[in-house]
């Protein structure tokens, strides 16, 4: 039968060493919850350089193309169904 006296045999392990472990478990903790936003901030910074963001006009010329090619895939009348036909209505009144 394994139980905590017999583990405890095989890991040379005092009272001292495991408070020592405990006190920097709880210090890297407490650096943690301490610099969050600073952390936050840099693993921001470092995903914008990989993958900056888009300015206003890419962001528009992105949405016109994905808007155009919706309405092109509505218009097309092998795929045409009445719920698209009254969707591609509803859009055409609003422009």
């Amino acid at each position: 039968m394994f139980n905590f006296v017999s583990a405890t045999q095989f890991l040379p392990l005092s009272v001292g060493d495991a408070l020592q472990v405990l006190l920097a478990c709880a210090l890297a903790v407490g650096f943690l919850v301490l610099f969050k936003p600073l952390l936050r901030g840099l693993a921001l910074a470092a995903v914008l350089v990989v993958k900056p963001k888009l300015t206003k006009e890419q962001r528009l010329q992105r949405r016109q193309m994905r808007d155009a090619a919706m309405l092109k895939r509505m218009m097309n009348p092998a795929k045409a169904s009445p719920s698209e036909a009254a969707e591609l209505q509803a859009l055409a009144s609003r422009a």
